[in-house]
């Protein structure tokens, strides 16, 4: 996997045994896709004629949709009439070959110059999906003259030495190195050493981002609409990959229009703004490739791609094949009324570089966290309350657990919900509001889609028995607050330089924290 600010996470991926290609930087695994049949392409919302299969609904095993015109049977061209009658009922033919020619929509587009729409079933959903196969040519124009204004290019100054742990790669990527002239509190000039994008929020320039983008940054600019400010860093959330900056003395700025990302069809149309390498005011179209794609990146993975260095939680990602790359991340992903959907953040990819499969936080999600940023609270998660073990078949078989998958329970925190349910150290949680868990990362991802305060059904394995328990989720508050006080003495205590001020003995520390999750 490889994040997309001025940060670049190393390229490749593991080199597989044998000469084979390694696995791709990947934040979510890559699966063999069955062969696609080959079509031509058509305008978004038009069908493609002559495609050997209907665009939108499957088509039975073995069956293949075409439109083709019905033949002329001989004893219907046996039959006279009239000439105005024989004319006519010509007519009639021609017209019925046409339809059969060209399919319904053709034949009304003939006579009417309009396409109209359809209802298909959703074969995700299962729910009717109105198609219209006309759209405005105009589309991409109209929604990037309407987001630009609100898409920002953000420049990342940082102290040389807090740079040493980069190796080379901002000179490599060439959109994200150059020198600048802000100045630290002790009158160091700094260089700017990353690139990223932002979305405007509010006429006065809270500006939504990855915490990524601005992770090890000691100063900030932002350009909006060919306006440049010095910005300040409102407040982060790592967990979650989200930051808040605000551009200084910054009025009368475009909100960008807030959309509903719990609400998105896989198919439609959406478009990507930012700036990729560093080239600011740039757009890109696709469709939602998918929905729910949720992932944990683990405390060395985060710092190998340039991040915080701590366990990061990316619920019910959005999937897109418009082009993301490195400076794309924190810019707006958007729908055809040009309206914010998700926040650009990850891709997938064996070259570091676009290659088809982007990632966007949800904007339902992003935004509520963005809000208590703004608001000045720490940002806060629904939390169980346990600290959690994945069960494998082998530990099952090791220690005599009476399933061999799922979410073993370690400890339970005194006072959460998990403890006024009854869940107890050694009980196996194996499903969540009726979902299987598989893993401890499952439920960290299944309790991280909810808000403090809803209460969940879980299935836990108690003893060999089998029950279902009721949890009201609690706030990670308290958690969030002592690892602040954490962070801060451990960045009093380092030495800076090298590695990004981590010592050897903290990278070990770090890598040991995957090794048992807490949720």
């Amino acid at each position: 996997m490889t994040d997309m600010n001025g940060t670049p996470a190393p390229g490749g991926g593991t080199p597989a045994p044998d000469g084979q290609p390694g696995q791709p930087s990947s934040f979510q695994p890559v699966h063999p896709a069955p062969a696609a049949s080959q079509t031509h392409s058509a305008p978004h919302g038009q069908q493609a004629w002559g495609a050997p299969q209907h665009g939108y609904a499957a088509p039975q095993a073995g069956a293949q949709q075409t439109y083709e015109a019905e033949p002329v049977h001989a004893q219907h061209a046996a039959q006279k009439s009239s000439g105005g009658k024989t004319f006519l009922i010509a007519f009639a033919g021609a017209l019925v070959a046409c339809v059969l020619a060209f399919g319904v929509w053709g034949a009304v587009d003939a006579m009417t110059g309009s396409s109209p729409a359809t209802t298909v079933t959703d074969p995700n959903t299962g729910q009717p999906v109105v198609i219209s196969p006309s759209e405005d040519a105009t589309l991409a124009e109209g929604v990037a003259a309407k987001c630009l204004p609100s898409v920002v290019a953000i420049d990342v100054y940082a102290a040389p030495q807090s740079m040493g742990g980069m190796g080379g790669l901002e000179e490599l990527f060439g959109y994200n190195y150059g020198y600048g002239t802000p100045q630290d509190q002790g009158g160091q000039e700094l260089q700017m050493y990353s690139q990223g994008s932002g979305v405007v929020l509010s006429e006065d320039g809270y500006i939504i981002t990855n915490n990524h983008v601005v992770e090890g940054g000691a100063a900030y600019k932002v350009t909006v609409a060919g306006e440049t400010y010095d910005a300040e860093l409102v407040g982060t959330d790592a967990s979650s990959d989200v930051a808040v900056l605000k551009a200084k003395d910054a009025s009368g700025l475009t909100p960008m229009d807030i959309g509903d990302s719990d609400n998105l069809t896989i198919g439609e149309w959406v478009m990507t703004l930012g700036s990729p390498f560093g080239l600011e005011q740039s757009v890109a179209t696709g469709i939602v490739s998918a929905t729910s794609r949720s992932q944990i990146m683990d405390a060395t993975e985060s710092m190998q791609s340039g991040g915080s260095g701590e366990v990061t939680i990316y619920p019910n990602m959005i999937q897109t094949d418009a082009a993301i790359n490195p400076g794309n991340s924190g810019g707006a992903l958007v729908d055809d009324e040009g309206k914010l959907i998700g926040i650009n953040t990850l891709i997938t990819s064996y070259s570091g570089n676009y290659s088809g499969v982007g990632f966007a936080i949800p904007v339902n999600y992003a935004i509520n966290l963005a809000q208590q940023i703004i608001a000045g609270q720490e940002p806060t998660h629904a939390q169980l309350g346990v600290s959690l073990s994945t069960v494998s078949a082998q530990a099952a078989q090791r220690y005599g657990l009476a399933v061999d998958t799922g979410a073993y329970v370690a400890g339970v925190s005194e006072n959460s919900g998990a403890a006024a349910a009854g869940i107890v150290p050694g009980d196996i949680i194996t499903a969540f509001d009726g979902q299987p868990v598989e893993s401890a990362s499952d439920l960290m991802l299944d309790v991280r889609t909810k808000n403090p305060g809803d209460t969940v059904t879980l299935t836990v394995n108690s003893g060999g028995q089998e029950k279902e328990v009721q949890v009201t989720l609690g706030d990670d508050a308290a958690t969030q607050q002592q690892k602040k006080a954490e962070t801060e003495q451990q960045s009093m205590d380092q030495p800076q330089g090298g590695m990004g001020g981590l010592s050897i003995e903290d990278m070990l520390r770090l890598y040991g924290q995957q090794q048992q999750d807490a949720a």
